[in-house]
């Protein structure tokens, strides 16, 4: 019963092996169907699986130390610079320093970079090449921060040629240290510069110089700042020494800048001109109304000192005087002398109605006299002339003692005759008659004020102009 049992499991094994291998039939769709190339019957390969051979490199980085300049041992490798300034961003007085924006390219030849091109055409490359080949190491001397631009990726480009030649180009902004003399401010002109330099290599391992003269500096035509004028940029070289490590080469771009003188005219010139002209205004006051008088100077004077404080405060702290300080403080003292000229007229008429108030009381008779005009003489006069003068007859004889007081003269003014022989008696008087007469000083001051302040800004801007 068990080889039965083994018999038919055997004989039902073989009917379905005999069965999968009968080839099917497949169904009839009505199309004839075109033999497929037996190349497409073959087995996929898997392109992943695929073992791939290093590919052979151009720039044979890794066969060379590139930490070692280009002919180690020889001559000074020659760099080329050339510098294309893109914008003057800032020009600040308060720090004496100016903020740059340039392209700096570099030129040189490197042997260990070359390589094999049928077409001879250059490979250009991005920063990251910079990293693992030698490079120039230029800096820029006096620079207080500079930075590359990394937007929207590092600005720095890599173009090598079959022989071995290489353009290295960044773009950087600086700002870097300009030393200004502000003895003519606001109407200076400043020359500034912008110097480069290896830091590492003297000029006994690499020779830093303008690879095209004059024309290796180009600039934007659209450059231009709010407060200066642009005059020209140039370049020059020279060696630099340092005591310690040796001579450097030593490249400059120089700028020249002139100032605008229409901001200032504005906000400083004009306002203190006025200031000084309303001063003068005060000679027209009458010399009696105090208060308007003296508020005006006190006016005038306060706001000449805002004036030169709001200049002063946007200014670095320099121990020389600027030509706009000489020209505030000169407006600030014709102010100020406005003020004491006041003073000297409030004073003397004060003293002059005290004096006028002692002579009434010492003579009561003046009080009765229409239109009369007192005058103080002194005693070069004879007495019969005083008297006449007075109205008195020639006999009437002053005393020694009224003598040697100053006389009082009434002048009537309702004859021609006396008022022509009085013109003649005060003709040599004009020198006391200014000090007696407070008015007369007022009068002096409308001609003498604006005839100085005039002569003044004359002088001043043919020197400084």
């Amino acid at each position: 019963m068990l080889y039965f049992t083994r018999l038919i499991l055997f004989l039902f094994c073989l009917m379905v092996l005999v069965e999968s291998r009968k080839p099917k039939r497949k169904r009839w769709t009505g199309q004839v169907e075109t033999p497929k190339p037996s190349h497409l019957y073959k087995k996929n390969l898997d392109v992943t699986k695929i073992h791939k051979g290093k590919p052979q490199q151009l720039l044979r980085v890794d066969e060379h130390d590139f930490s070692m300049r280009p002919a180690f041992g020889g001559p000074a490798i020659p760099v080329g610079v050339d510098v294309q300034v893109e914008s003057l961003d800032s020009i600040s007085e308060v720090d004496m320093d100016f903020t740059m924006t340039l392209y700096l390219r570099h030129y040189w030849k490197d042997e260990r970079l070359a390589f094999s091109s049928a077409s001879n055409k250059s490979m250009t490359f991005d920063g990251r090449l910079v990293k693992k080949i030698w490079v120039p190491d230029v800096f820029f001397v006096h620079s207080k921060r500079s930075f590359t631009h990394d937007t929207t990726t590092d600005n720095i480009m890599l173009r090598v040629f079959p022989d071995g030649h290489v353009l290295y180009s960044m773009r950087i902004t600086v700002t870097a240290m300009c030393n200004m003399d502000f003895s003519h401010f606001p109407l200076d002109s400043q020359t500034c510069s912008l110097e480069l330099e290896s830091y590492a290599y003297t000029d006994e391992d690499l020779m830093l110089y303008w690879k095209n003269g004059d024309e290796s500096l180009k600039t934007d035509e659209k450059i231009s700042l709010s407060q200066f004028l642009i005059q020209k940029f140039h370049t020059t070289s020279r060696l630099a020494f340092y005591s310690s490590t040796g001579w450097y080469n030593r490249l400059y771009i120089n700028f020249t800048l002139r100032r605008h003188i229409f901001f200032f005219l504005l906000q400083t010139y004009f306002p203190a001109t006025l200031m000084v002209m309303l001063s003068w205004v005060s000679f027209w006051i009458d010399r009696r109304a105090v208060p308007a008088r003296v508020s005006l100077g006190i006016t005038t004077v306060l706001t000449m000192t805002t004036i030169i404080t709001g200049v002063n405060a946007s200014m670095p702290r320099v121990s020389y005087v600027k030509a706009v300080d000489i020209y505030l403080w000169v407006s600030f003292v014709f102010v100020f002398l406005s003020v004491l000229e006041y003073a000297a007229v409030n004073y003397l008429t004060t003293v002059q109605e005290r004096k006028e108030r002692k002579l009434r009381e010492k003579f009561p008779c003046m009080c009765g006299m229409l239109h009369s005009k007192t005058m103080m003489l002194d005693g070069s006069y004879s007495e019969s002339e005083a008297n006449s003068l007075a109205g008195y007859p020639r006999s009437h004889i002053l005393t020694e003692e009224e003598r040697q007081d100053k006389i009082v003269v009434h002048l009537g003014l309702s004859g021609d005759a006396n008022t022509a022989r009085k013109k003649g008696l005060l003709k040599g008087q004009m020198g006391f008659r200014i000090f007696q007469n407070t008015h007369a000083i007022d009068k002096y001051s409308r001609l003498i004020f604006p005839a100085s302040y005039i002569f003044f800004n004359l002088i001043y801007w043919s020197v400084f102009s």
